[in-house]
């Protein structure tokens, strides 16, 4: 009867835009990102995301409770407090919702392949404790704001520093990878200008960035629509875009650094292939 029902429930949901619900008793981040990178599998669907992060009381999941009986939809989640989950599953099975523990089946194939047990004294929310590695990111957020766009005060700090004409990604770049405790600078390349280079020596990894002028054009042209910029400028002359890349390229190529074409990267991407290189780049250092 209840698996009558719960298809019933699917048919529902699959009329409209499926709508999916995500609660946690942590930030949410995990089951955020997990459910992000499902989603993308699917093109040209449309999903609708509820969140609920930080669930704490059996009130807060009556509440979740509430709002699924007026919008149906599929619920994935990932708790800690297995009271609570407990009390999650069965409110979900007395409506008829489907619930799915996300990262359930990836810590029961970890267990059973090494043989492992999950700690008794799991809390919500441990990976984003105040470690070590929480101070580091901290700290390399910092540093990238100090150090963004030339203000190179400490330069001889950075992990890595991104070189690269505007609008290529560089900050947002260096934020992102500041969240996983890499100190980043970045120095941009202006046409007709020399940038500084005094700062940096060998034992630091330069990337250079660079995009198509067509799509560096299409960029900034945006960014002067949102400053409602009407006039045009040399910022987006498709002859001087092309001689800035060049020269940015060439400056690249005399220092024999490493360069990533961001023209059809996303930021993850980006400092997933900064992050390769750095890899490289250390242990190259390492066995000199």
């Amino acid at each position: 009867m209840i698996y009558l029902k719960q298809k019933e429930l699917i048919k529902k949901m699959l009329t409209i835009n499926p709508h999916i619900y995500l609660v946690s008793d942590s930030t949410g981040e995990t089951v955020s990102i997990v459910a992000r990178s499902v989603y993308a599998r699917f093109q040209n669907i449309d999903f609708t995301e509820s969140r609920w992060a930080l669930i704490r009381t059996e009130k807060q999941i009556d509440n979740i409770i509430d709002t699924i009986k007026k919008k149906p939809g599929l619920i994935l989640y990932t708790m800690i407090n297995t009271k609570l989950e407990k009390y999650l599953q069965e409110k979900c099975n007395k409506i008829n919702a489907l619930a799915y523990p996300i990262l359930d089946n990836t810590i029961k194939i970890i267990k059973e392949s090494f043989k492992l047990k999950t700690g008794d004294d799991q809390v919500p929310g441990k990976q984003h404790g105040l470690t070590k590695d929480y101070f580091d990111r901290i700290e390399a957020l910092q540093y990238a704001i100090a150090n963004d766009d030339g203000q190179a005060f400490e330069i001889y700090k950075a992990d890595i520093i991104l070189f690269g004409v505007s609008r290529t990604s560089k900050t947002p770049t260096a934020i992102y990878l500041a969240n996983k405790g890499i100190k980043v600078a970045n120095i941009p390349f202006v046409l007709n200008q020399n940038p500084d280079l005094s700062g940096i020596d060998k034992q630091t990894l330069v990337i250079g960035l660079f995009a198509s002028p067509e799509r560096l054009q299409q960029i900034r042209m945006s960014r002067l629509n949102a400053l409602k910029e009407k006039q045009k400028t040399e910022y987006i002359d498709i002859d001087l875009l092309k001689k800035e890349v060049t020269d940015a390229k060439r400056i690249c190529l005399k220092n024999k650094w490493s360069t990533i074409d961001v023209t059809k990267k996303s930021i993850e991407e980006i400092a997933a292939t900064a992050l390769e290189y750095l890899k490289i780049f250390k242990k190259r250092n390492d066995n000199k």
